[in-house]
């Protein structure tokens, strides 16, 4: 599944979610310029992702994968199940200047292949409705808007996507 080079691991320890860390926030920091999003009103953005909500969600059933060339971690992306058939797929992450080499797809890729063996049917995610390039990456993946939700607590509004794994 992942090109030469490329190796997709399962992360579960300190260390290695602590790394994650700062991959998911630099790589969510170019959105967070874009939407010009901060700590005070996007405080659960994963620009602003720390250690301590990342265990706790994986002590919720995160599952947790980064993408790694050669020692060098590259990407992240997770995966939560919300029912036997249903996953979320969550904070997909590529370092900026790891970006257009097809990690993005590999990650997700790799999603599919986990939540298919877990006995998943679907994945859906929720972006920010205002990212058209975003929108239409996920769309190109053939994901499919199903709907989108203002909340109060957030400065964008939400947009939900969904593909059938099979």
């Amino acid at each position: 599944m992942a090109a030469a080079g490329i190796e997709i691991r399962n992360l579960s320890s300190d260390e290695e979610l602590a790394g994650s860390v700062q991959v998911i926030r630099e790589s969510f920091r170019t959105v967070a310029g874009e939407l010009c999003l901060t700590e005070r009103n996007c405080p659960t953005h994963p620009s602003f992702m720390t250690f301590q909500r990342l265990k706790a969600e994986t002590v919720k059933g995160l599952q947790c994968f980064g993408l790694f060339t050669g020692d060098a971690q590259a990407g992240f992306v997770a995966a939560l199940a919300a029912t036997a058939d249903l996953f979320y797929l969550e904070r997909l992450a590529v370092l900026p200047e790891y970006r257009h080499r097809g990690y993005g797809r590999i990650l997700v890729d790799h999603v599919f292949s986990f939540v298919s063996k877990s006995g998943g049917r679907r994945i859906s995610i929720a972006v920010i409705h205002e990212s058209e390039v975003l929108k239409r990456w996920y769309s190109d993946y053939g994901f499919r808007e199903t709907g989108t939700k203002v909340f109060p607590h957030l400065p964008f509004t939400v947009c939900f996507m969904e593909k059938e794994t099979a």
